[in-house]
């Protein structure tokens, strides 16, 4: 049996998992769901993104964490992503869940046009240094019901700023580590540039989901078959 560290994206808990982690333990696997630093049930003062992959790598070692798939929904796949290069051989395999990739010295939004780094920017400054939740409207189109989307909307809390704007600092290649890419298509129906040219690694897998970019909760059955495959 495996370990499964999930860690969510931006705005959400551990408790996002809790559908996926319910289907795995029942399975006979062991479950870890991550909450960051700054966020949900640990909001408190802005936590950057070294912290969080602090956040990960104390999970996987204050549990003494054994053959360990590491999965990253959304921003959170570039905490994971370098988390996975500090764990060694505890690391069994990375998984990113329509997320982000690290790519050292760029952070979550260097990607993004100048409209849209200037628009987080507006946000930031506007809120004290955090991104603010989505609203239902962002939801609209993912696969998600009506009570789905109240709840994300009710529990997201703010997500810290520093945590989107720091560089990622990628001490192992992520391209030497046996990965899983989840593509959810109704975000869009191929992968960025960025995971195209990654899946070339012959230690880089694509599985494509036909859900919206949440899919932790529109089909978390189907997420976590394809977890437990790893």
């Amino acid at each position: 049996m495996m370990n499964f560290v999930l860690v969510p994206g931006a705005w959400l808990g551990g408790w996002a998992w809790d559908e996926v982690a319910a289907a795995l333990r029942a399975d006979g696997h062991g479950v870890y769901p991550v909450t960051l630093s700054g966020v949900a049930e640990r909001r408190g003062p802005d936590a950057g993104q070294q912290q969080h992959i602090d956040d990960i790598v104390a999970v996987i070692e204050d549990n003494d964490l054994q053959d360990v798939v590491l999965a990253g929904h959304s921003y959170s796949g570039i905490p994971v992503g370098q988390a996975a290069g500090r764990i060694g051989d505890r690391l069994r395999r990375v998984v990113y869940v329509d997320s982000n990739i690290p790519t050292d010295g760029k952070s979550f939004v260097d990607g993004w046009s100048d409209e849209g780094r200037a628009w987080v920017q507006e946000q930031l400054t506007a809120s004290g240094g955090f991104w603010p939740p989505l609203t239902a409207e962002d939801y609209a189109d993912q696969d998600l019901s009506d009570e789905t989307i109240a709840l994300i909307v009710s529990r997201s809390t703010p997500h810290p700023g520093r945590a989107i704007t720091e560089p990622a600092v990628v001490t192992r290649p992520i391209t030497e580590l046996p990965t899983t890419y989840i593509k959810c298509l109704l975000d869009g129906a191929t992968a960025s540039s960025d995971v195209a040219n990654h899946l070339e690694s012959p230690t880089w897998d694509l599985v494509e989901l036909p859900t919206g970019h949440w899919p932790m909760f529109s089909q978390p059955t189907a997420l976590a078959k394809i977890l437990s495959g790893c």
